[in-house]
């Protein structure tokens, strides 16, 4: 596992645990310390766990909002928890972090949903995110970082290709687990 996919994975856990208990802010500092020592205590994340996991929280109405568009037949509060704090970590990184290539946080998205979710999470996180994709490619809102030929700084190689996105949207009752 790439440090950054870890990195990664114990945001959508410090998401979810937040989601869990209630989404008290006032907490987050304390869950992300103990996620962090629970399930990656030697890990030198340079920051990026609790960035991250501050960014997608302080941003949760737009993204939530935009998932909500973009899942019209899925509520937020209708998808597992699960689900909904991959989404937002993968919402969050495609429209708002201007660092992070588009196809780096849609597949990344994918991954954790396979890893972590039902046996449809993947699916359903790839059609929303890809819903999304589509709409920023076709009202010309690219980020720069898509628009560079140069190695990207998730990875450090340059891209070879466009994200995985299904071309029909998500189905809710994929989704049911």
């Amino acid at each position: 596992m790439s440090n950054r996919h870890l990195a990664r994975t114990t945001v959508m856990q410090c998401l979810f645990e937040w989601d869990f208990q209630g989404q008290d802010s006032k907490r987050l500092d304390e869950v992300i310390e103990y996620i962090k020592n629970e399930f990656a205590p030697d890990f030198d994340d340079e920051g990026y766990i609790a960035g991250q996991a501050h960014n997608v929280i302080n941003n949760v109405d737009k993204v939530d909002a935009l998932l909500e568009e973009f899942a019209p037949e899925w509520p937020v509060s209708e998808m597992t928890n699960t689900d909904r704090n991959i989404l937002r970590l993968g919402v969050y990184e495609l429209m708002f972090d201007q660092d992070i290539p588009a196809k780096v946080a849609i597949n990344e998205a994918i991954e954790l949903g396979k890893a972590f979710g039902g046996d449809a999470s993947g699916k359903f996180v790839n059609g929303v995110l890809g819903a999304m994709f589509r709409d920023m490619v076709a009202k010309g809102k690219t980020k720069n970082v898509d628009k560079e030929t140069s190695p990207d700084p998730v990875s450090g190689s340059k891209p070879k290709s466009e994200p995985r996105i299904q071309t029909s949207e998500p189905d809710k009752e994929e989704n049911e687990n």
